[in-house]
């Protein structure tokens, strides 16, 4: 079974499609694990829900897909989120938000636990350090766990006398699970943060049990156009082009 990986599209519809497009020129998938964000930030929340919808895929909760639906307050999102957050909520269509308020913020599958933030807190937690996630590898009963939420591709490992390491996660690392229990994150496929523009996703191979990542190329400009058309804060606009 291969399964691609993604996480964090945030409304951004032309990182998406580039994403899905990339994973068939990859060989294609059997189904795709979603780590949450579906919405915020980015000019096309309903289109991106319904693309999503439509494909083979299990989906968690994120921060920016409850605050768009109200199961969480903006008050602890910056000026910039907050505001595209409301913006966002007057875009979804009545079916989009039963989809959004119906995603878990846990799921299980294979040997993977599926979060957006962590597994100790889904929704709001960054796993940005090993010490962090130290405390993490007790929260999960499964070998293996996904999160997004930092937007940034990372790796943690726990050996079998429970040391932990980190380190970035990068298209040139065949990632061999073996021994060692890992969290990994893909980035983000809509807002990356790792200083490079490209989306970003991974694709697991349960026959080879590699993960690798993969970085693509989409239209930046035309996105932020749209942004732009949208009245959404400039500096969210401008942020894509950098990667930050």
């Amino acid at each position: 079974m291969r399964y691609a990986i993604i996480a964090d599209i945030h409304a951004n519809l032309m990182a998406f499609m580039a994403v899905l497009e990339d994973i068939e020129r990859q060989g294609e998938v059997d189904k795709i694990w979603c780590l949450g964000d579906i919405v915020g930030y980015g000019p096309d929340p309903h289109q991106c829900i319904k693309l999503l919808y439509h494909t083979n895929h299990v989906c968690v909760a994120g921060n920016h897909d409850w605050a768009a639906i109200g199961k969480i307050n903006t008050a602890e999102f910056n000026p910039d989120a907050a505001a595209a957050c409301h913006w966002t909520a007057q875009q979804l269509s009545p079916e989009d938000i039963e989809y959004l308020a119906s995603l878990p913020t846990v799921i299980e599958e294979d040997d993977f636990t599926l979060a957006h933030g962590s597994p100790r807190e889904p929704i709001w937690e960054y796993l940005v350090s090993t010490s962090l996630a130290s405390v993490n590898f007790a929260c999960f009963k499964t070998k293996f766990c996904l999160v997004g939420h930092s937007h940034v591709p990372m790796v943690f490992s726990q050996d079998e006398s429970g040391n932990c390491l980190g380190s970035q996660f990068s298209e040139n690392i065949r990632l061999v699970l073996g021994k060692n229990r890992l969290i990994i994150n893909p980035g983000g496929v809509g807002q990356p943060r790792d200083g490079d523009p490209r989306a970003s996703y991974a694709i697991y191979d349960s026959e080879t049990s590699l993960v690798r990542l993969y970085r693509v190329t989409y239209d930046i400009r035309a996105t932020q156009d749209k942004m732009a058309k949208c009245g959404l804060p400039m500096s969210l606009v401008a942020r894509l082009s950098y990667g930050m």
